[in-house]
């Protein structure tokens, strides 16, 4: 019976999880084709098909963006070959394995996290760790951050710090059980290498997270009468993980040949005007209602709930600690507290923010002993996030024909990109976010892109659009040894490039010209072929010196 019901349980979760990671399939797949979210994914996808052609490749090297100088991008390889794997077991049952893989790798990850959950959550002995799991399986910014058709390293990310935090968690509870524990634990292991593959793929958000923890235990150790950190960071219970974590780390230098680039050091004007259009970069105002659509209201009940439970002392024993379900509290609150800062910074942390408050719900519930109470609590609170995804699965008259303009976009899109496909480099110039799939699609390189590393690219791709001199946009695609140039929705380009360049789109631009008034285009853009979305220009040969 008890392996029936773990069966049971184990496969309801996995259904939701699945269910909600691929409420977008329809954009997912469109036609014969497969799609994916957003810019940076077809930049992911354009890194995994050389290496599908030559395994054992390690691509330190974009020339398909910012061409011809192109980039060092902070992308890395361990992605890259988990969707290269998932492809070649694909290869029996499609004729898209590649595509398919990148749709569905993140799904697979968040699968991976919620059975990992599953089972933490019992060995912990989690009263009411079914609210952990539900909030993972639906909440809107976990399901962004894995959903289908998104091969991007967040969900990688979010799958490793959940095996690292809980890692976390279980040493200082194990310590707490055997205060004077000395033997090596099976945790710090885990623990050590999920810190180290987290790091290995994303040199930001997984070491800040790794640097609060260190700097938590430090901190816990030396302030008197402060609650002691338990194990500390370098006792013989975590060596081993120590170990296994610098090896990783000396494995990724030694695979990678680089240390990656952080984007929070970029300064400039158009680093500044251009992560004002990126969402993830823009601030998260505390009072802004979507922190209730991402982890409902219990996030508004939380702060009571912590404060009562800091408050609360064992039998009110004066200096006795926090009657808490568990040690690694104070550790869980600090996470918190700086993730949700660290939103309010940037959107981008808010991945983080919702994990760690997922994790961290069941002993913030644990004082409560009426389960009836707990659940209808949690039943109110989530409908926010509900609310959201009544909106998502039975969209308006408005969001529905914007998803199917959005779609009709893509396909038209990727046909004008295939007229460009050749065995031979003829690069292209494009609005920056369109830049990344047309250089998927076409196997071509590109001057713009969608990272921080492309700025130059993307600066003058916006320059070009803006100039109303034509002799100064023919210089721009000489340097770049352009031969083919996309005009898309004229209002949409102008405005993005006035943003990113900070100074206002003349009525006389050539993206309105090239957009609106194609037969008036200069006499070296040679007008190609056309469709609803966008309009293609050859380069003449003439301004073209290869």
């Amino acid at each position: 019976m008890r392996f029936a019901l773990n069966l049971f349980e184990i496969a309801i979760l996995s259904a939701l999880v699945f269910t909600t990671r691929c409420a977008n399939y329809q954009d997912a797949f469109v036609g014969r084709n497969i799609y994916f979210t957003d810019a940076d994914c077809y930049a992911r996808m354009t890194r995994v098909r050389p290496c599908a052609a030559h395994p054992g490749l390690i691509l330190r090297h974009h020339s398909f963006e910012n061409f011809p100088q192109g980039i060092t991008p902070h992308t890395t390889v361990p992605l890259d070959y988990l969707i290269l794997a998932l492809s070649i077991s694909l290869r029996p049952f499609t004729a898209q394995p590649l595509d398919l893989a990148g749709a569905l790798i993140s799904p697979a990850l968040a699968l991976v996290g919620a059975w990992f959950l599953w089972w933490w959550s019992r060995r912990m002995k989690f009263r009411y760790r079914w609210a952990m799991l539900v909030l993972y399986a639906i909440s809107p910014i976990l399901v962004h951050g894995t959903e289908l058709g998104r091969p991007d390293h967040q969900s990688l990310l979010l799958l490793l710090v959940t095996v690292a935090i809980c890692g976390e968690w279980t040493l200082r509870d194990e310590a707490a059980d055997t205060a004077a524990a000395i033997d090596p634990s099976p945790w710090s292991v885990v623990s050590g290498i999920a810190w180290a593959l987290a790091i290995w793929v994303s040199f930001y958000e997984p070491l800040l997270l790794l640097l609060l923890v260190i700097t938590y235990s430090a901190v816990a150790r030396l302030i008197p009468g402060a609650l002691q950190d338990r194990p500390s960071l370098f006792s013989k219970q975590r060596y081993a993980g120590w170990i296994c974590f610098v090896l990783i780390i000396a494995l990724a230098l030694l695979v990678e040949r680089r240390i990656p680039s952080l984007s929070i050091f970029y300064s400039g004007v158009i680093f500044k005007n251009w992560s004002h259009t990126i969402g993830e970069l823009l601030p998260v105002s505390p009072l802004n209602r979507i922190w209730f659509r991402w982890a409902g209201y219990m996030i508004a009940v939380a702060p009571f709930l912590i404060w009562s439970i800091m408050r609360k002392r064992n039998g009110g024993r004066p200096g006795s600690e926090p009657d808490w379900h568990f040690r690694a509290a104070p550790l869980i609150l600090v996470l918190l507290a700086a993730t949700y800062l660290l939103t309010i910074w940037q959107a981008r942390w808010a991945y983080f923010f919702v994990l760690i408050f997922v994790i961290a719900l069941p002993s913030l519930l644990e004082p409560i002993k009426s389960r009836v109470a707990v659940w209808i609590a949690f039943a109110l609170s989530i409908f926010p996030i509900l609310r959201d995804w009544d909106e998502r699965l039975w969209p308006n008259e408005f969001e529905l024909a914007r998803q199917v303009e959005h779609r009709r976009e893509s396909a038209e899109l990727r046909d004008l990109a295939a007229m460009i496909q050749s065995s031979e480099v003829h690069p292209f110039l494009a609005p920056w976010w369109l830049s990344p799939a047309i250089a998927y699609w076409s196997r071509q390189p590109g001057v713009a892109g969608s990272s921080h590393e492309s700025l130059d690219g993307i600066a003058e791709s916006a320059q070009f659009f803006l100039s109303e001199d034509s002799e100064k946009a023919r210089e721009i695609l000489e340097n770049r040894k352009i031969d083919w140039v996309l005009a898309y929705d004229a209002d949409r380009v102008g405005q993005n490039s006035a943003v990113i360049l900070g100074e206002p789109a003349a009525k006389h631009a050539l993206c309105y010209i090239l957009d609106r008034r194609p037969a008036q285009a200069p006499s070296y853009l040679i007008f190609s072929a056309q469709n609803g979305t966008a309009k293609l220009f050859r380069v003449t040969p003439v301004s073209n010196k290869r």
